[in-house]
């Protein structure tokens, strides 16, 4: 009895460590491909850290894993059009774009400085209290007092003014494909003055 239990320890033990054997490989090559994607299509427009190499392109530092994740699926599957990120994600798996999504949202968000200081005054009151005259709701409402977004609402603190203007000119026009249905009709009531405000101040955040 006591050469079975013993036996059956043993197999048991050589069965974990034989799993332990492959995953660490297994393992290790994920995070390899990831990086493999990154240098080859991420880093060219977002940068290795996801800094970004250019106003026109976002930030992904400190960006929500899970909404990373949605949009690249969604640049995959065809919900958000882009040509250029349609092609990058086309071939994507789910386990790169989970891999790819949790080193951009564990890379630090840089300190950045704020642009015209009046406008992004105009900005902040936009941002935090909204304009009832028009009905814009404040920005806060959704993405948070210091504009750090929740997992389904992307972080906006930061990100690229120019960026910023262009996404919500492409809600009011709708031609952001994907996640459209609430900030079109927000977007629509903002005036250019009131994008560029507040581009400007949500640029400044940290």
């Amino acid at each position: 009895m006591f050469n079975h239990v013993v036996f059956r320890i043993l197999s048991l033990t050589l069965v974990l460590s034989a799993a332990q054997a492959w995953a660490e490989p297994a393992a290790e090559q994920g995070v390899r491909q990831v990086q493999e994607i990154i240098n080859g299509r991420c880093a060219l427009c977002h940068g290795a850290n996801g800094e970004s190499a250019s106003a026109i392109y976002p930030r992904l530092a400190a960006q929500h894993p899970q909404y990373l994740a949605k949009q690249l699926r969604d640049f995959r599957d065809g919900r958000r059009k882009s040509e250029t990120m349609s092609d990058m994600a086309q071939d994507l798996h789910d386990e790169e774009i989970t891999g790819l999504a949790a080193f951009f949202s564990s890379k630090p968000a840089a300190a950045r400085l704020r642009g015209d200081q009046e406008l992004a005054a105009v900005g902040h009151y936009l941002f935090t209290k909204g304009n009832r005259w028009s009905g814009v709701p404040a920005c806060t409402s959704c993405h948070g007092d210091k504009g750090h977004g929740t997992a389904e609402l992307p972080r906006l603190a930061g990100q690229h003014p120019a960026y910023i203007e262009t996404q919500l000119k492409d809600f009011n026009e709708r031609q952001r494909t994907n996640d459209n249905a609430i900030m079109h009709s927000i977007a629509a009531k903002l005036t250019e003055l009131e994008v560029k405000a507040l581009s400007i101040y949500i640029g400044g955040l940290q």
